[in-house]
């Protein structure tokens, strides 16, 4: 295991760069952020983790205390915390298995760490220390169902878990059995269970959900149809209700063939006026406008990613600069938002091997 340190991050903004070191990666990586001009520089980087495809920053011990959290989306699933004090994360504890495979993403709710368990179709609730270390897994809710996709809906594919607004909810993604399932977490023991499940058109192989700034919808965009679901969403009563769907790509023309895409990420703007969608194949970012209700989505325009494989999307603390990491051409691509009309506008591009998730501080 290797860890590099270039330059100091004094007085810039910082981004965490997600990896799979088994593809070339270098696992997690430190980068300033130039406010002005949306521009990476790296800071350092460590691979101590193995292919640590998604993180989430979280509150550590001490005033102003950042500790950065990853998965390892290994077949034996694990998860790890690291301080973030320095340009090189250092572990915090020890590397803790989830009890599941494959986990693709995570999130910090009720004391927890969460993680969604692609391989096995399962949650898992792991302890978080005073320290910001991780402890056991407290609890593992495993999925049930399949879909018609007989190549990819054989079994319980959870994508995505994370708390709703209100912070009562636990939402998790299932690309398995198109669904969406709402759970309650006991912050005491750390426990799951299902409180209902939200089943959306069969096939369409939903990935992962973003809420609107205002809390009352989530936009779950699914990876087997590019298309993204709106729903509607009541935390009192923990309820997701399916009211529309839009196709996140434009229409082909007459007699041509559109490339097979899987959409990735989806990415509202802090205003609520926005939702951005990543694609992959089609190797673009979409724009689709919301409605003042955010019950409508429209499609205005798709641009090129700056890359291949846009695997995530993410916006910034300002709102300004929209950020691809592209797995497969292995960089990060930053883009200008057009805060009048939402299109992304290309400006520049950083060096990063089979990057998978870029998250800012």
């Amino acid at each position: 295991m290797t860890s590099s340190a270039v330059g100091s991050g004094t007085g810039a903004g910082r981004a965490f760069i997600g990896s799979f070191t088994s593809a070339g990666g270098r696992g997690i990586t430190v980068a300033a952020v130039d406010r002005q001009t949306g521009a990476l520089t790296v800071l350092g980087a460590t691979d101590t983790v193995p292919d640590p495809s998604y993180l989430v920053l979280g509150h550590g011990p001490g005033p102003g205390g950042r500790v950065l959290y990853t998965v390892s989306e290994t077949e034996h699933g694990a998860a790890a915390a690291l301080d973030i004090t320095g340009d090189v994360p250092q572990p915090i504890g020890e590397i803790r298995p989830v009890e599941g495979s494959g986990p693709t993403h995570l999130a910090l709710a009720g004391g927890h760490l969460l993680t969604a368990n692609y391989g096995s179709g399962s949650v898992s609730a792991l302890s978080v220390r005073a320290d910001g270390s991780l402890g056991d897994a407290t609890s593992v809710l495993r999925h049930e169902g399949s879909g018609p996709n007989p190549g990819r809906q054989q079994a319980p594919h959870a994508h995505q878990v994370l708390p709703d607004p209100s912070g009562n909810w636990v939402l998790s993604v299932d690309l398995g059995t198109d669904s969406v399932r709402i759970c309650a977490l006991d912050p005491a023991n750390g426990v799951l269970r299902t409180h209902g499940e939200t089943a959306l058109r069969p096939g369409t192989g939903p990935r992962h959900l973003a809420f609107h700034p205002a809390g009352g919808h989530a936009y779950v965009l699914n990876e087997l149809e590019p298309t993204v679901t709106t729903c509607r969403w009541d935390a009192g009563t923990g309820i997701l209700e399916p009211v529309g769907e839009t196709s996140v790509l434009p229409e082909e023309p007459t007699g041509g063939t559109a490339p097979v895409t899987y959409p990735s990420e989806v990415v509202v703007s802090h205003d609520g006026r926005f939702l951005w969608t990543a694609n992959r194949g089609h190797d673009s970012i979409s724009v689709l406008a919301l409605d003042a209700t955010g019950e409508q989505a429209t499609l205005i325009t798709t641009v090129a990613c700056g890359g291949h494989w846009p695997r995530d999307l993410a916006l910034d603390t300002t709102g300004r600069w929209l950020y691809a990491a592209n797995e497969r051409s292995g960089d990060v691509s930053w883009f200008a938002v057009d805060l009048a009309t939402g299109v992304p506008h290309h400006a520049g591009a950083l060096e990063a091997p089979a990057a998978s998730c870029v998250i800012f501080a």
